[in-house]
């Protein structure tokens, strides 16, 4: 298992869950002169420096200024003070910016280009913004929701129904699967040419982790897999994902193609080593934990590193 820790994880803030239902307590915080405010646009771009290596947080001054209106969310905080988050329109986003001289960063950018703090603090404050523009309405009896614990829950208008609502997660598996000194690596059809990753596949209701590596490695591979051990975890909020990464051990190499993937391949080391340099392999960027799972199976194997063989060349292209 590798000591590193995934992007858009390890962010070291207190989230003082037990404290968001006391209104005075949170009047507190966002009365705090250290208050700062992570703006996340309706496109889901965040507001970022100029020279895009870090957010612009607004502080309290410049929140009541340009976001007076938007409603804030409770993120918790760090050795600085409490870090809310806004969410406002992607127009009115782009005047905050134009007025202090700043710049956008999409998620995925944040995770190649910002410092982890930053990267982590955008990715949690972006869940929250998706959460809350797909949460408008009861499921139950489709009366209108309001936010409470704030904007760490929602509850239900209509005095009859009351039900409260949580932020979705959706759990995911992501599994290096080996066979001798062998990796399985497969491609979907809409991703550019020379492009493999691990296998990944969201959990079902009912089913245990370890038994959802088995069924997605088989629908779509063909492969059968026994042995199967956690490795690490990464928040995906792309848009409520947390992607939960194994290795696993087949029994039965044999590939048969499901209808999710165009190919799959078993690469050795020196399969990896020839092809990275070649440029006809394409493996998936530091962003994400199916790299921390290839790097470590190569380390594992080879004692080579992965970060000394491939270019950092971007998944898909980071937006500005």
């Amino acid at each position: 298992m590798s000591d590193r820790v995934n992007v858009f994880a390890g962010h070291p803030l207190e989230r003082n869950a037990e404290s968001r239902d006391d209104a005075e307590w949170g009047a507190a915080q966002l009365a705090d002169a250290r208050a700062r405010f992570v703006l996340v646009a309706d496109d889901g771009r965040a507001l970022a420096t100029a020279a895009r290596d870090g957010l612009r947080l607004l502080d309290a001054a410049e929140r009541r200024a340009f976001a007076a209106e938007a409603i804030p969310t409770y993120l918790g905080a760090d050795v600085g003070g409490p870090l809310f988050s806004l969410e406002l329109d992607a127009a009115t986003a782009a005047g905050v910016a134009a007025a202090l001289a700043a710049g956008f960063i999409d998620l995925r950018g944040a995770g190649l280009r910002l410092p982890a703090h930053d990267a982590g603090l955008f990715a949690y404050a972006r869940a929250y913004a998706h959460w809350h523009a797909r949460t408008r309405y009861c499921a139950n009896c489709s009366a209108p929701l309001l936010l409470a614990a704030l904007g760490h829950r929602a509850r239900c208008t209509n005095p009859d129904c009351a039900i409260e609502h949580f932020p979705r997660v959706d759990p995911a598996m992501i599994v290096i699967v080996s066979f001798g000194d062998r990796c399985l690596l497969g491609r979907q059809a809409s991703w550019p040419e020379n492009r493999y990753s691990t296998l990944a596949g969201f959990v079902e209701p009912g089913e245990s982790l370890e038994d959802a590596v088995r069924r997605e490695v088989h629908e779509e591979s063909g492969v059968r897999v026994g042995a199967c051990t956690y490795h690490s975890s990464q928040p995906w909020p792309f848009p409520a994902s947390l992607m939960l990464g194994f290795t696993a051990e087949a029994v039965d190499p044999t590939i048969h193609l499901g209808p999710e993937l165009c190919d799959a391949r078993w690469f050795g080391v020196d399969d990896l080593v020839r092809e990275l340099a070649e440029r006809r392999l394409v493996l998936p960027p530091r962003v994400s934990v199916s790299h921390e799972l290839i790097a470590d199976w190569l380390r594992s194997r080879s004692g080579l590193e992965l970060a000394e063989l491939a270019s950092d060349e971007p998944w898909q292209k980071p937006r500005d």
